[in-house]
């Protein structure tokens, strides 16, 4: 964490210095967000980054949520956190899953009986481990991080967004009307550029925008508790998959804390017109499938902390804003839509907080870029059509997903089945699988040759490294934080050293013209990696690397005071495989990777490859006066 560049501050580092218009309530703001789940509450906390923009963000309950529904954080997520500057609060609190049991009918077809136990998560998947911790507690940090932003940023509870339309107002052209929950009669109108609804499956912002979810629910009725129990069962700290022979599934979740346990219990199929509600469920109605379930084991559950009923959908909408993309051509996108407002789904493969996160870490930058005059309005049609593609992939995944779970197997090839499928799909769940096809924000995989490790339309793939400056291990991928700046990242190749003549000096004297690539996007007074952060990872041990040697731009000076920032140079780490093994980056010849504020690989290039990246740049950015 870098901090002091503008003077020496007492106190805590991570609150950002008060803007002037901290604290007010404003009737027109930049961006309203109408919902405060994990996908509202992603987009407040990206864009409470940047003081320029102002913010309100309405939820129609009365409070901050108590007791959250979802639980499964996958490795992705916390590789988010991490920009967000809480993973580590996350993985201190919650449920590390690090095995998964699978447990079948016996030989004669009765009982159960272990078939196999896995890890959960492949060796290099991620740097960060597939967690579970009560939705809840993760508001709460988001919650943290707002209001630590400059606008102090809180949510307007009870707050039921009654009305939502466009009008032709050139600077506030969405106007959105409310009612106060809190004071009956009562009614108050935001007006805004831009509008995220964030509000669930019964979305009023979606159908403002005459978007509906297209699907089929399927007939099968689940219920799910939150319990602490007594059981011999052995494996209830462990996540483990149970098909009995005649008395469905169940899937154990432990929680956090060491005690309590999630159970997702599969109940009667619904028949007809029937629904969940007309099925009567109650928590002891739950408590006694669970038993049958894993009889001969005893189960006896001394609290429950929370308990539901639930029939599985796969549903997801055509469109996540409401851009005209017919005949007449497409219009700027004004108003958005996240998380299960357009997409909704079974929780039994833990993706529906990850993906609503996913959904609004893609949205918050472009839309601040946009704000900020940094990029152009076109920018705003890439989230539909992102997001709309992985939404569909994921509807796909979980209806084969929930269809194997309530299976009933009846040979062996049946029964490994659901963990064959499982296996294979355990990228997909940690949701490092997301890649985004070639467009405006992708490029082309001419040269993925160069980095076979880092998938251009994917994640960027972290690895140890030493922070050249002072020797500090660190994970390559922490140093991108969610602050909307892209990234350059340039891989050294063999014996250079960043010295005068070698092939990062060269790429850094090309970048750092006056007319060139880095001062045409970065606004005048701005510090020269405000728009565009170059880094370089060297080949050369860091002991026999001479800092003073590298060129400016990765030493560059910055603030008021010009300091300089020694955070842009690394080098092998010190044990075991080193980044260019462990992700393919080609020695002799180095790489040049374009990475999105997001951290999705935009570009894998040759180091020489300058004019690419501009004409990359050139077709998003917004030129700035020279810096």
């Amino acid at each position: 964490m870098q901090f002091h560049l503008n003077g020496f501050t007492t106190g805590d580092p991570a609150i950002a210095p008060r803007h002037p218009q901290a604290g007010e309530t404003l009737d027109t703001v930049d961006v309203l967000i109408v919902g405060c789940g994990p996908a509202g509450l992603t987009l407040a906390a990206q864009l409470a980054a940047f003081p320029e923009i102002s913010v309100r963000i309405t939820e129609r309950k009365p409070g901050p949520l108590e007791v959250g529904q979802a639980d499964g954080i996958a490795c992705r997520s916390v590789e988010m956190f991490e920009a967000f500057g809480f993973a580590e609060k996350v993985m201190k609190e919650g449920y590390w899953v690090n095995e998964v049991a699978f447990w079948r009918p016996g030989a004669q077809g009765e009982g159960l009986q272990r078939a196999d136990r896995i890890q959960d998560v492949a060796d290099d998947l991620s740097e960060m481990p597939h967690v579970i911790l009560n939705q809840a507690r993760v508001h709460d940090f988001y919650l943290e991080k707002m209001q630590n932003g400059a606008r102090r940023l809180t949510p307007d509870y009870d707050r039921a967004l009654t009305t939502l339309t466009r009008t032709d107002d050139p600077d506030y052209p969405l106007v959105a009307t409310f009612d106060c929950l809190d004071a009956p009669g009562e009614t108050e109108t935001i007006r805004a550029r831009y509008v995220v609804g964030c509000d669930g499956a019964r979305s009023t912002v979606r159908k403002s925008i005459g978007h509906e979810l297209h699907g089929e629910s399927a007939r099968q009725l689940w219920g799910v508790m939150d319990v602490l129990p007594v059981t011999d069962f052995p494996d209830i700290r462990l996540k483990a998959a149970i098909q009995s022979a005649t008395e469905g599934s169940i899937l154990i979740i432990p929680r956090e804390g060491g005690y309590l346990v999630r159970l997702y219990i599969e109940l009667d199929a619904l028949h007809g017109d029937e629904r969940a509600a007309d099925r009567n469920v109650s928590a002891e109605m739950l408590i006694e499938k669970a038993q049958a379930i894993l009889a001969p084991y005893t189960l006896e559950v001394k609290e429950v902390a929370w308990w539901s009923a639930y029939e599985i959908g796969q549903r997801v909408c055509d469109g996540f804003d409401d851009s005209d993309r017919g005949g007449n051509g497409a219009s700027e996108p004004r108003i958005f839509i996240a998380g299960d407002a357009c997409h909704t789904h079974s929780p039994k493969a833990g993706q529906g907080m990850n993906v609503s996160m996913a959904d609004t870490f893609n949205l918050g930058w472009k839309v601040a870029a946009v704000l900020r005059g940094q990029a152009r309005p076109e920018l705003l049609q890439s989230y539909s059509e992102e997001r709309q593609a992985k939404a569909q992939e994921l509807i796909d995944f979980d209806r084969d997903m929930a269809r194997l779970f309530s299976a009933k197997p009846q040979t062996k090839e049946e029964e490994a089945q659901f963990q064959a499928y499982f296996q294979k799909h355990g990228r997909y769940t940690a949701g490092v699988e997301t890649q985004y096809a070639p467009g405006l924000l992708i490029g082309d995989a001419a040269h993925q040759a160069l980095a076979a490790g880092q998938i251009v339309g994917k994640r960027f793939h972290s690895a140890p490294v030493v922070r050249l400056a002072d020797a500090k291990p660190v994970q390559l991928g922490h140093a991108f934080k969610a602050d909307g700046r892209w990234r350059l990242l340039a891989f050294a190749p063999t014996e250079d050293t960043g010295e005068a003549g070698g092939a990062i000096a060269q790429l850094c004297d090309r970048l750092d013209g006056p007319e060139e690539l880095l001062h045409r996007f970065t606004p005048e007074g701005t510090d020269i990696d405000s728009v565009i952060d170059l880094r370089a990872v060297f080949q050369t041990p860091h002991r026999e690397m001479r800092i003073e040697a590298l060129p400016a731009l990765l030493r560059p000076k910055k603030g008021r005071y010009g300091l300089v920032d020694y955070e842009k140079a690394f080098c092998p780490a010190v044990t075991g495989p080193d980044i260019f093994d462990l992700r393919g980056i080609n020695r002799a010849q180095g790489a040049l990777l374009v990475l999105r504020p997001d951290q999705y690989v935009a570009q894998v290039l040759p180091l020489d490859a300058v004019d690419a990246v501009a004409d990359f740049f050139d077709r998003i950015l917004i030129p700035q006066s020279a810096g």
